[in-house]
């Protein structure tokens, strides 16, 4: 008779061999979930080379991170790290150090939304701390309904990194520092933003605060190879063919694309910390941010 191990068995092994890894972070915050419930595989990963992106972009691989294609990305997002299932996701991108099996370390998802060609007029123009203090009005206006819905509420303590636009590049990033309700950490919302002809490619960091710095220092070599292709970029933009978005920076900053991608948690096995899902979705942008990205109240518009 052949000598099977069982699914839970050939896992318990797996991470034995990569504990040190795993609870590199504080063990207190380590979770673990019944291993019978998840079907492991093993992903696959381009280490090297162009990979293309939604059939707008295209990502050279550079030393020190792999990339995720869209299936696997999708299968670690939702069966792994426990987030509601998506069709938007295109990817994902890894330190190169990620295991091949339970990537228990922070990544980069990337999704694209083809909402316009976003102006960048506004950009010179923005005082980055009026928009935080509306944007966190807007965050308190909408917990009643996160609470209503199940979530935690949240609270947004300001700028993990100011806001900062490339315009020669057309990309913009910032980072924010969020804390969920019953939380004894802060959450890391890392976000870029590439600009291209007939919309926005998101870029969003998952991670801790502990993360910060290692996303930040990874986005010099990041940004550089992830860039629209021929036909699809900023520059190509094409008044009497191509609609614009309905927001500029300051919008895309303030909620914009933002509000269909938020925070995607990472929750799951033997993973380190926990970041909680942010659903932040039209209602959550407020007249407050509303009334600061159009100049004019909800109720003026006609």
């Amino acid at each position: 008779m052949k000598n099977t191990l069982s699914l839970p068995v050939l896992a318990f092994a797996f991470l034995m061999l990569t504990v040190n890894t795993l609870f590199a972070a504080d063990a207190d915050t380590a979770e673990t979930i019944n291993l019978d419930s998840v079907h492991l595989r093993a992903l696959h990963f381009d280490t090297t080379g162009s990979v293309e992106i939604g059939g707008v972009a295209k990502f050279e691989v550079p030393k020190g991170f792999k990339f995720l294609n869209a299936e696997d990305s999708k299968y670690v997002l939702h069966n792994l790290w426990g987030n509601p299932p998506s069709d938007e996701t295109l990817g994902m991108i890894f330190p190169s150090y990620a295991s091949d099996v339970i990537p228990a370390t922070w990544a980069i998802e990337i999704t694209y939304d083809e909402s316009g060609h976003v102006k960048d007029d506004d950009a010179k123009d923005i005082n980055y701390a009026d928009l935080l203090k509306e944007m966190q009005k807007s965050v308190e206006e909408s917990n009643p309904e996160r609470k209503k819905q199940g979530y935690p509420t949240a609270v947004l303590l300001g700028w993990a990194e100011p806001p900062y636009y490339d315009a020669e590049n057309k990309k913009l990033l910032w980072a924010k520092r969020i804390k969920f309700e019953s939380d004894t950490s802060e959450t890391l919302n890392y976000n870029i933003r590439v600009l291209g002809r007939k919309g926005v490619l998101v870029l969003n960091g998952i991670g801790t605060m502990e993360d910060l710095e290692v996303i930040k220092s990874s986005t010099a070599n990041i940004l550089p190879n992830m860039n629209f292709t021929d036909g699809n970029k900023y520059t190509q933009f094409d008044s009497n063919l191509d609609k614009v978005a309905a927001y500029g920076i300051g919008g895309l900053i303030a909620g914009g694309v933002l509000m269909k991608t938020g925070l995607l948690a990472k929750i799951g096995i033997l993973l380190l910390k926990f970041i909680k899902p942010i659903l932040v979705g039209a209602a959550a942008i407020g007249s407050a941010v509303w009334r600061f990205i159009t100049g004019k109240n909800k109720d003026d518009q006609s």
